[in-house]
C-alpha cells in the first residue's frame, strides 16, 4: 500500500486568531499502481490533502504512511520521502530557470549527489518519458519552447528524481486543447507502461472520467464520495449540490432520457456515448455500452 492516511487533520495557523481546519479525520488508502482522480470545489481541501503525501505539509493530527515512511506532526528529515513522491503543481514551468533544458532537468538529480553518468542517463530517460526528443531540445533554452513543451520539461524534472508516485495538480491548466491532450497522453503512458502510481487533481470531469481508475470527491475538508467513475458520476445530484458537475456527455444522456429516449444514464465518456447512439441510429437497440 504506497499511501495510507489515518485520521488525518490539518489546521492552518493553529492556535492563532486565523486558525482554519482545511481537512479533518481523513482516512484513505491508495494502492500501488493505481490511477486516482481527485475532484472537489475550490477550498474543499484537495491541495492540502496532496501536500501531505510528500511531506510538504505534516498533519496536525493523525498519520500519513508512504511506502512505510511515517509522517506525523513532529516528523523531520523527509528527504527520502520526497524522492519517492513527485509533486507537480499548477504551472510548473514557472519554476524553470536554467540556461538549457538538460541543465534544468538535471537540477534535482545533481542535488542527490549522483555521478555525472547517472545524471545524464536520468535526464535522457526523463525527456523520453514525456515524449520529447532529447537530441532536439537538450541544448535549447526552456523559454524558447511552446507552452506544452515547457510543461513537459517541468514534469521531466520531477521524473528525473525517479519517484514511484506522481501527483499532478491541474497539470494542463492554461494549455490549449492540443497541449492538454499531449500532457494527458504522456501521463497515461507513465501509468500504463511505466507502472507509476498517479494522483491527478483536475476540475475537468471529462479527463478524470477517461483516465482515473478511482475517483475521490472532497467536500468541506472530508472525503464525500469515492468509487469508480461510473459509481461516482451516478451521484449527479449530490455532485451538483457540492458545486461540481458530471461529464458533459453524462448530462447529454440525462437530457435525452428526459426527452423520452430510452438511453442509459451511466455513461461518462465520449466513446461510450458514441457506441450507444450508434446502436440507436442503426436500429440495433439501445443496450448499455
Amino acid at each position: 500500500m504506497p499511501i495510507r492516511m489515518e485520521e488525518v487533520t490539518h489546521t492552518y495557523m493553529e492556535g492563532g486568531p486565523f486558525e482554519s481546519t482545511a481537512i479533518w479525520n481523513v482516512n484513505l488508502d491508495i494502492k500501488d499502481g493505481e490511477f486516482l482522480g481527485l475532484i472537489g470545489h475550490t477550498g474543499s481541501g484537495k491541495s492540502t490533502l496532496i501536500q501531505h503525501m510528500n511531506g510538504l505539509l505534516k498533519p496536525s493530527e493523525g498519520t500519513v504512511i508512504v511506502n512505510e515512511i511515517r509522517i506525523e506532526k513532529d516528523s523531520k528529515n523527509l528527504r527520502e520521502l520526497r524522492q519517492q513522491v513527485g509533486l507537480v503543481f499548477q504551472y510548473p514551468e514557472h519554476q524553470l530557470f536554467e540556461e538549457t533544458v538538460a541543465l534544468d532537468i538535471a537540477f534535482g538529480p545533481k542535488n542527490l549527489g549522483l555521478s555525472k553518468a547517472e545524471i545524464d542517463l536520468r535526464v535522457r530517460e526523463a525527456v523520453q518519458l514525456v515524449g520529447l526528443s532529447f537530441d532536439e531540445i537538450k541544448d535549447r533554452s526552456p523559454f524558447e519552447l511552446s507552452g506544452g513543451q515547457r510543461r513537459r520539461v517541468a514534469i521531466a524534472g520531477v521524473l528525473a528524481m525517479k519517484p514511484g508516485i506522481l501527483i499532478l495538480d491541474e497539470p494542463t491548466a492554461g494549455l490549449d486543447p492540443r497541449g492538454r491532450d499531449e500532457i494527458f497522453n504522456e501521463i497515461s503512458v507513465l501509468h500504463k507502461e511505466q507502472g507509476y502510481t498517479i494522483i491527478l487533481v483536475s476540475h475537468s470531469m471529462e479527463d478524470i472520467a477517461r483516465l482515473a481508475d478511482r475517483i475521490i470527491v472532497m467536500n468541506q475538508g472530508q472525503i464525500a464520495l469515492t468509487g469508480t467513475p461510473k459509481e461516482v458520476f451516478a451521484h449527479a445530484g449530490e455532485l451538483k449540490e457540492m458545486g461540481l458537475d458530471v461529464p458533459q456527455v453524462t448530462n447529454l444522456m440525462l437530457a435525452l432520457k428526459e426527452k423520452g429516449l430510452d438511453v442509459p444514464t451511466d455513461i461518462y465518456t465520449v466513446q461510450q456515448a458514441k457506441a450507444v447512439l450508434k446502436q440507436i441510429l442503426e436500429g440495433g437497440g439501445n443496450r448499455r455500452a
